[in-house]
């Protein structure tokens, strides 16, 4: 998995190598020693010091709050997508409602995310069950007009008349007809208490 596994490993190491090596080669094997470190990252964290050293960084929010405004500043934790590296970046997983969101600092958004993996923060919340947020208190935003909720058929029409004016645009290359409050035929706002 890891190409020029042993020149990886001594250069993690910092092992000296008695080969001279171009700079092309080099750049190579730095590349790999940082694929080889990031995997190695990811086991560690799975162990029981690795989970203990993680679960400090989520208690002091290291990795920054949830961006959802009902999760109240949950402190999220990283995962990656997929385990297999360089397919996908490091995305940051909610305990609370349950969701991943991309890092807000540009440094962290380029760490693969196979250098956490796929189980690493499902297996500290049930280390650490503790830290898991209690599932009732997730709450989900509700649009509202005038502090009437808005009906789902109005979703409906409103997403169906989207899809179809998106279609015209592409298909005839023209102007669309947006609805306006005063045409009687256009999206009428079905409110419920």
């Amino acid at each position: 998995m890891v190409p020029n596994y042993e020149y990886a490993l001594d250069l993690i190491l910092d092992q000296e190598s008695e080969e001279q090596l171009t700079e092309e080669q080099q750049e190579i094997i730095e590349s790999a020693a940082e694929m080889l470190y990031g995997l190695i990252h990811a086991r560690f964290i799975l162990t029981n010091r690795g989970l203990a050293a993680m679960l400090e960084k989520f208690n002091n929010c290291d990795f920054g709050p949830c961006p959802r405004v009902y999760c109240q500043g949950q402190p999220t934790l990283p995962v990656g997508q997929v385990d297999l590296p360089r397919l996908n970046t490091v995305k940051l997983f909610c305990p609370r409602c349950q969701e991943i969101y991309y890092p807000r600092l540009r440094r962290h958004a380029e760490i693969d995310g196979a250098y956490f993996g796929t189980t690493f923060p499902h297996l500290l919340l049930q280390m650490y069950p503790e830290c898991m947020p209690p599932r009732n208190s997730f709450q989900k935003y509700v649009p509202k007009i005038y502090g009437f909720k808005i009906h789902s058929s109005a979703w409906d029409q409103f997403n169906n008349a989207a899809t179809n004016s998106a279609n015209n645009n592409v298909s005839n290359n023209a102007n669309v007809n947006l609805p306006t409050a005063n045409n009687s035929n256009n999206l009428a706002l079905k409110l419920k208490k």
